[in-house]
């Protein structure tokens, strides 16, 4: 009996992991990129410097398209977890963006992202938009603090409607308990300053009669 050659065979795996291992090389090295660049976006948005959130933004964007079209025909890695964590950070980032400018929101394919990076991305720009809530507090807008709580509990609710099993939403779940517990935090803080300056009215209005 001759021996089995597996010459052919070993030709066409080595190729094909190469080509896998080179994408997966290429995608952490982005990815890790788009994570940075979508944080520092984020910083510059709360700071509002408009012009260097929008250039770091289009940045991401590319870094985006660039993984994507690494990892064309190799789904596997697309669905790994760390492409789908840097894709969520740059959903949060440009949602982010839209919410604290008061510009509609751009959808999934708006950005160019998959559903689930997307929710896990809007759910976390709850925490952003406590931030700018905060901010508003501290400087007596409460007026625009109450926008801000507004959308907030609109995320929370679009996010507490969609019950499906936490396999298929990559823990969405926790997201959305850890949005709930920053907007009670948050309606907790947005009561107390409208209950004190209600307060403060009422005595400025005895003082001065």
């Amino acid at each position: 009996m001759d021996p089995v050659d597996l010459s052919d065979v070993e030709v066409f795996v080595r190729a094909d992991l190469d080509a896998k291992y080179e994408a997966r090389e290429t995608a952490l090295r982005t990815c890790r990129q788009i994570i940075r660049t979508s944080a520092n976006a984020i910083r510059a948005l709360h700071r509002s410097d408009a012009e260097a959130a929008a250039t770091l933004l289009a940045e991401a964007r590319d870094l985006v398209a660039e993984t994507e079209e690494a990892l064309a025909g190799h789904t596997e890695i697309r669905a790994a977890g760390f492409f789908y964590d840097a894709v969520k950070e740059y959903a949060e980032a440009e949602l982010t963006a839209a919410l604290l400018s008061g510009r509609p929101l751009p959808g999934p394919a708006d950005l160019g992202v998959d559903s689930v990076p997307y929710l896990k991305g809007l759910g976390e720009a709850v925490g952003e938009l406590r931030r700018r809530l905060l901010d508003q507090l501290r400087v007596g807008d409460l007026d625009d603090a109450e926008e801000s709580f507004a959308a907030m509990e609109a995320i929370f609710d679009l996010l507490t409607s969609l019950d499906y099993p936490d396999g298929m939403t990559a823990g969405l779940r926790r997201t959305t308990d850890v949005a709930r517990a920053l907007i009670e935090r948050s309606r907790a803080d947005l009561t107390s300053t409208i209950v004190q300056e209600r307060l403060r009215r009422r005595l400025d209005e005895i003082a001065g009669s």
